[in-house]
């Protein structure tokens, strides 16, 4: 028999898809021991189901696009219109009005809409339905249950669902009747800090009379923190007394976690307090924070981000998290599809503090100074435990000291060439491998891979480049007043396999440049058959064959390359067409060794420049020796930066393509719907459903949901044990009013329209714009031909972007909070390189 009304008592958590999310919460709260929660009942999404029929217009709905503001506006109203309309059957007013008897007919009540897709662990939907107060009587219940009906269809509900990517069929409405308490005090308890995300520190506000005032923010609060059971922040607003007492503040704060272990998660709560008792009408999850990586020990940790170093801070797929967890030479922690280091151990012995403080600051400055906010506070970093010595411990780590190189060419060379075999070698030796035999082949070549990487030679050569870029920089300061001199020192260095890649695309427009019919083939282009197709088009040979050449070479990445799971360009080679087409448009034939020599020549005359200031000071010729010797151990090595990531890149090619070919074998199993299947599986539950053939395909579905959730999430630089995300700061007086703050990477100064890009996908910048984002890798360089400047939100001296910048001669400030958001695509702005930050001129 369905059910059109079911009271608190009956529901809990596993019937959302009846009662909604707060009906749902609601059930759960009324069952906790000592936990008050004021009567009431659910009216069932059945009888929404059973009103609402087949609405008109639901179709219409679900074709409109986020954008269509105006018809979601029309159509919405006509919905609600519609619903609002409805006679409500007998039996189902029977239904309501039994309860309704039971619990007072004459009694004032609150009637909250429900639907079944609010308050959930992963989308809150707040507010994006109506409750109605102070509802007297049969009559005017029916009529506000109605009302909530056609709230699922207010404006914001809409277009907060459109957004999202929820379905409007699947979203029901359940409607919440629950007696009013008539509160001497209301407000909200959250769990977590909603500003900090500490989850250790619980936020209250409150204020005299309804919560409802608090809430519509018509009213001010006073607010309370409190941690570990003491009030450490209290902040009244009413000049006689305070709303709460400190022994009301503190049971409540213990009421709020009572809630939050049941629950298992972070609460944002509705209370009330009449009598000196607390009530609860709602509580639902705080979707907004992020997930805290886990140690499992219970003890302070302090995390740092693994994607604002490498470039990418988009959420990775399981298979991609647990490839670069396998290869790290430390533990990474997973957590919001990003990975993260525990720095806590170095960090807490002065010993190592200063090194990892370095490294780190070099990458990002906002780490830096968000770290040393944490160690400033004196009580979070544990001491260091007596040491001990190891055993079996590599000798040379990422924060430790460089070995002595010589400055000699051939060494980087030899390095690639070495590189280039181990992979060849490896092609070679993966095609024999299936099965579990595979993965166990896998996990042995991550093994001898990881130990090259810090392979001393190879280390010495990287660290080289990127210490002769600190010494030039800080001595050419010094001795002559000139900043950042190295940058264009940097410029058209040899072997740098980023930068060739950009100019090398420039030479395959050379090759398409003459062909119209090509041309014309490349503008309705699919991946599928598309370098078979250039074959059969008049000139489309000379295409074939460069694009082939350059797929050789560059092929392996993509964007976001770190993450195993990405596709590539070779197979996709679409992606680069439109780079192509604007490079044929932009530029002359020759483009690509013209701006290569160019940029050389800068190099060279500042160069001699340099050494001719320095000659006419005091010990002017010791000076110039020794900055021509690390001139030349700059241009010697700092190309070589970019290789090593390469070689892990074209290493994890080879893995994807092995595994994709196992995971074509578990869909023709059955075990697999699709070979994309594989990417959700971290390696090692991958492993044993190769051993077994047994999968549970609601993984699968659950993992793509949280990568959607993820997706919607910031990563923070820096995060503790406790959730709290701690924020860096730029120390900067000097600037313009208005001036964005960032990192100086690459020295001189552009002025230019801004071209915010969020995705390379997307991405057309004309000639002379300055590229806007919030992070490079390697996948964007082919636009770096193009513009003329640079701003990311994320970034340090020695990450890509700003290598590459100083590479092509681009002036580019990198590490600017919120760039993507306080610059406006085709806003005029000019970017200081040489200072670090950017004026917005109109």
């Amino acid at each position: 028999m369905t059910a059109y009304a079911l009271g608190f008592h009956e529901v809990d958590r596993t019937r959302i898809a009846e009662v909604g999310g707060k009906g749902a919460s609601l059930g759960e709260l009324s069952k906790l021991e000592g936990i008050r929660v004021p009567e009431g009942f659910c009216v069932s999404t059945a009888a929404f189901k059973r009103v609402l029929g087949e609405a008109p217009g639901l179709d219409r709905l679900s074709r409109l696009k986020a954008e269509d503001r105006e018809g979601i506006r029309e159509l919405s109203a006509e919905l609600r219109a519609h619903i609002e309309g409805l006679a409500i059957p007998d039996d189902l007013q029977q239904a309501i009005t039994r309860f309704h008897s039971r619990l007072g007919e004459h009694a004032a009540y609150a009637v909250r809409s429900s639907a079944t897709a609010e308050d959930l662990p992963t989308a809150s939907f707040a507010g994006q339905q109506d409750s109605y107060l102070n509802v007297i009587g049969t009559p005017a219940l029916l009529t506000h249950v109605s009302r909530c009906w056609a709230s699922l269809f207010t404006e914001r509900a809409v277009a907060y669902r459109i957004q999202h990517g929820f379905d409007h069929r699947k979203v029901h409405m359940a409607v919440v009747v629950q007696k009013m308490v008539n509160p001497h005090a209301a407000g909200t308890l959250f769990t977590a800090d909603p500003v900090t995300s500490n989850r250790k520190v619980s936020s209250i506000e409150a204020i005299f009379g309804l919560g409802e005032a608090l809430v519509s923010g018509v009213v001010n609060a006073d607010g309370y923190q409190v941690r570990d059971g003491r009030i450490t922040r209290s902040a009244p607003t009413q000049q006689d007394r305070p709303v709460l007492t400190e022994e009301q503040v503190l049971r409540l704060e213990r009421l709020g976690r009572q809630i939050e272990a049941h629950f298992g998660s972070p609460q944002d709560i509705e209370w009330c307090l009449r009598d000196d008792a607390f009530f609860f009408v709602q509580s639902r999850p705080i979707t907004t924070l992020y997930p805290v990586p886990e140690v499992g020990d219970g003890g302070n940790h302090v995390f740092v981000s693994v994607g604002h170093q490498q470039m990418m801070t988009d959420p990775m797929k399981p298979l991609g998290l647990s490839l670069w967890q396998m290869r790290a030479a430390r533990p990474m922690y997973a957590a919001g599809g990003r990975l993260f280091i525990d720095c806590t151990k170095e960090l807490a012995s002065p010993a190592s503090r200063a090194g990892v403080l370095e490294a780190l600051g070099r990458n990002d400055p906002l780490i830096k100074d968000a770290l040393l906010s944490i160690i400033d506070r004196g009580d979070f970093i544990p001491p260091p435990p007596a040491p001990v010595p190891e055993q079996g411990k590599p000798a040379m780590t990422a924060w430790g000291p460089p070995p002595p190189v010589d400055d000699d060419p051939a060494i980087v060379t030899e390095l690639i060439a070495q590189s280039q075999a181990s992979v060849e070698a490896l092609k070679q030796a993966i095609q024999t491998k299936s099965g579990v035999e595979l993965l166990d082949f896998i996990v042995e070549d991550f093994q001898q891979s990881r130990k090259s990487l810090f392979e001393p030679r190879g280390f010495g050569a990287l660290m080289a480049g990127i210490n002769a870029v600190t010494w030039l920089n800080d001595k050419m300061w010094e001795w002559l007043g000139e900043k950042n001199a190295a940058d264009t020192l940097s410029q058209s260095v040899p072997n740098n396999i980023t930068s060739e890649m950009g100019l090398a695309l420039l030479e395959v427009a050379d090759a398409i440049r003459p062909h119209p019919e090509v041309i014309a083939y490349l503008r309705t282009a699919r991946d599928e058959g598309f370098l078979e197709g250039l074959l059969r088009v008049e000139g489309g040979r000379a295409a074939h064959d460069a694009l082939s050449a350059y797929l050789g070479r560059f092929g392996i990445r993509c964007a976001g390359e770190i993450d195993v799971t990405r596709t590539r360009w070779s197979e996709s080679p679409t992606t680069l067409v439109p780079l192509i087409l604007s490079n044929i448009q932009t530029f002359a034939p020759g483009a690509s060794s013209q701006k290569f020599e160019q940029g050389r020549q800068a190099a060279l005359k500042k160069e001699q420049e340099l050494l001719a200031r320095l000659k006419s000071l005091p010990e002017g010729e010791q000076k110039a020796d020794e900055t021509q010797r690390m001139i030349r151990r700059l241009r010697n090595f700092i190309g070589y930066r970019e290789y090593p990531k390469y070689g892990i890149v074209a290493r994890h090619f080879v893995y994807r393509q092995a595994l994709l070919k196992e995971a074509e074998r578990l869909v023709q199993a059955g075990v697999f719907q699709e070979k994309e299947d594989i990417y959700s599986l971290f390696f090692e539950e991958l492993r044993e459903i190769v051993r077994t053939n047994q999968l549970d395909r609601q993984l699968i579905r659950q993992r793509q949901d949280e990568h959607e959730r993820f997706q919607k999430l910031m990563p923070p630089r820096v995060i503790t044990s406790e959730g709290e995300i701690v924020e860096g700061a730029y120390k900067r007086t000097d600037l313009p009013a208005g001036a964005l703050v960032g990192l100086a990477v690459s020295s001189g100064v552009v002025e230019g329209r801004a071209r915010v890009i969020l995705d390379m996908a997307d991405a057309n910048p004309a000639p002379g714009d300055i590229l806007v984002t919030r992070f490079t890798d390697p996948s964007w360089t082919p636009l770096f031909v193009s513009i003329q400047g640079l701003v990311t939100e994320v970034g340090g001296l020695m990450t890509h972007g700003a290598v590459i910048a100083r590479e092509y001669g681009l002036p580019a400030v990198v590490g600017v909070e919120q760039a993507t958001r306080r610059i406006r695509d085709g806003q005029r702005i000019r970017v200081h390189g040489t200072e670090g930050y950017v004026e917005l001129l109109s």
